[in-house]
């Protein structure tokens, strides 16, 4: 609610930098309040419809903050939509992973998960990856990385259809592969009162009431967005980074959420957890965004850059094998994500100095 205040407040005016400081907190803080209550809303109403909700919550958000950005910057943001779904890929495959994996390796000695749920994920997001970021880099009846307008909409259906697939396989066909390890520790394990071997949902009242504040707190991300969108761009341009460090941000922005959830999961030896939010991310974030984004830019002007450049795909290679080796055995050292770190860190400082 105080989002919606500070919205009706700064709407239409040209914000100094403090205040813009001041709105960018409560805009962090309309993110969290927006994913947080999703994830009450997806506890409640079950599976498949809970993947649903949290997906469609973050994806609102990050094609709010990309679309907004491409409408009211008077920059070039034609890779936008690219840097910022390359970095949510980036981001979630080696940092909330890398990280969920040091923090559950660290306490309980192996991070332990399931090897056929996790490398489900992971398939599904390498093709999603190399359909829609790396393709258009090599495709010949557009000129430079881009998609026709055909090769677009079968981008983008491909895209929704890989996604659905996916929630299909992991809500109802083979659930069981993404649940937890059951480790037989007391403590560790959800609370489950009723023996169903899931745990417990919040009441009905507590989900209608989350689903009222998602609502407001999707308002307000989207219109906050909308007013920090110039102070973004500065800023970026003020520390002297590239203009593709905008989706950097963006990806950080949205997923920052999912990155403190994951870690609090790997702290309970609930690393498949980790795994889920981590890889489902990544899915939703190009799954559910090149198809929002393909139906925006047909108000939009000026070209969609989609394709990465060479030392995108090297790292995109890199983070692949090295995801691969990761989960194929179903458990981990906090060796492993270490690696994943450094290919983060990689990532982060090459985008700074390309």
């Amino acid at each position: 609610m105080a989002s919606l205040v500070v919205l009706a407040a700064s709407w239409g005016r040209h914000p100094g930098h403090v205040v813009n400081a001041l709105i960018a907190i409560f805009l962090i803080g309309a993110v969290l309040a927006a994913v947080h209550h999703a994830e009450v809303v997806a506890h409640r109403v079950g599976e498949p419809y809970g993947s649903l909700v949290l997906a469609v919550a973050v994806t609102v958000i990050e094609v709010a903050l990309i679309v907004t950005l491409m409408v009211t910057s008077d920059k070039d943001t034609a890779t936008l939509a690219r840097d910022t779904v390359f970095a949510a890929v980036m981001i979630t495959l080696n940092g909330i992973v890398g990280l969920a994996l040091v923090v559950g390796a660290l306490r309980h000695h192996l991070a332990v998960f399931n090897a056929e749920g996790s490398g489900s994920s992971l398939a599904t997001v390498v093709t999603l990856a190399g359909l829609t970021l790396v393709l258009p880099t090599f495709t010949t009846s557009a000129e430079g990385p881009e998609f026709t307008g055909a090769q677009l909409t079968f981008a983008a259906l491909a895209s929704a259809a890989l996604y659905g697939m996916f929630v299909f396989t992991q809500t109802v066909r083979h659930r069981d592969f993404f649940l937890p390890v059951p480790t037989g520790v007391p403590g560790r394990d959800p609370v489950d009162e009723d023996g169903d071997g899931h745990a417990d949902p919040p009441s009905t009242r507590t989900a209608l009431i989350s689903l009222g504040l998602l609502v407001v707190a999707l308002i307000a991300v989207v219109g906050l967005a909308k007013v920090e969108s110039p102070a973004i761009e500065d800023a970026v341009a003020a520390v002297g980074f590239p203009g593709g460090f905008v989706g950097v941000v963006i990806a950080l922005l949205v997923l920052l959420p999912e990155s403190i959830a994951a870690v609090r999961a790997a702290a309970r030896d609930k690393v498949q957890i980790s795994l889920n939010l981590a890889y489902g991310s990544a899915m939703a974030s190009i799954g559910l965004t090149i198809p929002a984004i393909a139906i925006a830019s047909i108000w939009l002007d000026g070209p969609l850059v989609l394709g990465l450049d060479g030392t995108q795909t090297v790292l995109l290679a890199m983070s692949v094998i090295v995801s691969v080796l990761t989960v194929v055995p179903g458990r981990s050292k906090p060796l492993n994500g270490g690696v994943h770190l450094v290919l983060l860190a990689a990532y982060v400082f090459l985008s700074i100095k390309p």
